[in-house]
């Protein structure tokens, strides 16, 4: 028996008729109707609000308008391909539809992902975010065992030079380089007594200063990276308030805005400085760092996330209808969250 999906909603004459035509076909073409009311869904609500009746059997759908012998032809084309794929016995074939019979928990945790999977990264992202801040704050009420912790950790994944990083409980909340000529901030040499040659000495002298109670202590994340996932953190946060109605961002756009300025700010200053040195030396300011790390991160998020709401959302259809036909298969209208 062939499986049958009419999406409609409550009060809708041509669902009755809908309902009515696969009733009368019943007996010539034997299915298993699940009649899912899209109001109870936002999702269903924006792939079908306006074509309703739809008709889903198989790989084969069909929305309003549509003839009774239009539907019949479907539904026997669903029924022919069914039977054709049983004569083959096929393993793969015969596994995938014992699998759309019964609900596992690989079903379930895709179902809650699917449904849950902005909150998980929302919170994901803070906490990254997060836990460097900890670090000066741990070494500023005297533990420094899980600072040091933090700071070894995320070194992992971060240079952390003190000269691009932020500083917590200190005169200043950063100490760029001279070369960033920065008028009316102290500089890092001048902060630390630390060279600010690019010797690999004095890159990882920079790397290992954390501070002291006069400058303050450093952040374990540097400044670009802190301002790349807040950018995320921020759209994701204004990708929630919207009930995720944002359209991704054009390819080119995200390239223009996300892309390029933190790529010009960072190749020219790393081909600009030894050992490299193509072009006249130039160090970038904390505020650039921050505006173009910012940038990439909320334009990456704006042209990732909304793609993959939409595979969540077609993840989310598949699997409410799933749940509906395995475990209340005689129920005609139900609700679907």
């Amino acid at each position: 028996m062939i499986s049958v999906t009419l999406y409609g909603r409550k009060d809708c004459h041509l669902c009755e008729q809908t309902c009515e035509i696969l009733n009368s076909l019943q007996e010539k073409i034997p299915h298993q109707l699940t009649v899912v009311d899209i109001d109870k869904n936002d999702d269903l609500i924006r792939a079908y609000g306006f074509d309703i009746p739809v008709i889903e059997v198989g790989p084969y759908k069909l929305k309003t308008p549509f003839t009774k012998q239009e539907l019949e032809v479907t539904l026997a084309a669903a029924q022919h391909r069914k039977k054709q794929l049983e004569e083959l016995n096929d393993p793969d074939y015969s596994k995938f539809v014992n699998q759309g019979k019964t609900w596992g928990k690989f079903d379930g945790f895709s179902y809650w992902l699917s449904k849950h999977y902005l909150a998980l990264f929302n919170v994901s992202v803070f906490i990254y975010i997060l836990i460097p801040f900890l670090a000066p704050v741990f070494i500023k009420i005297g533990y420094r065992a899980p600072a040091n912790i933090i700071y070894s950790g995320y070194r992992i994944v971060c240079h952390q030079l003190a000269y691009r990083s932020f500083f917590l409980f200190g005169k200043q909340p950063f100490y760029p380089r001279e070369a960033a000529r920065l008028v009316g901030l102290i500089s890092y040499k001048e902060a630390t007594g630390l060279s600010e040659d690019h010797k690999a000495e004095d890159i990882l002298a920079a790397q290992k200063f954390i501070g002291n109670s006069v400058v303050g202590y450093k952040v374990a994340l540097c400044q670009r990276d802190i301002s790349i996932y807040a950018g995320i953190i921020i759209f994701g946060l204004a990708f929630w308030a919207t009930k995720k109605r944002i359209k991704s961002l054009p390819w080119f756009l995200w390239i223009i805005i996300g892309i390029m300025p933190i790529g010009i700010d960072g190749v020219s200053q790393l081909i600009s400085q030894p050992p490299i040195s193509l072009i006249p030396y130039r160090e970038s300011t904390p505020y650039l760092r921050m505006i173009t790390g910012f940038l990439f991160g909320f334009a990456t998020a704006w042209f990732g996330y909304p793609l993959l709401e939409e595979s969540m959302a077609e993840t989310r259809k598949i699997l409410a209808v799933k749940r509906l036909r395995v475990h209340k298969p005689s129920e005609k209208v139900t609700q679907i969250t």
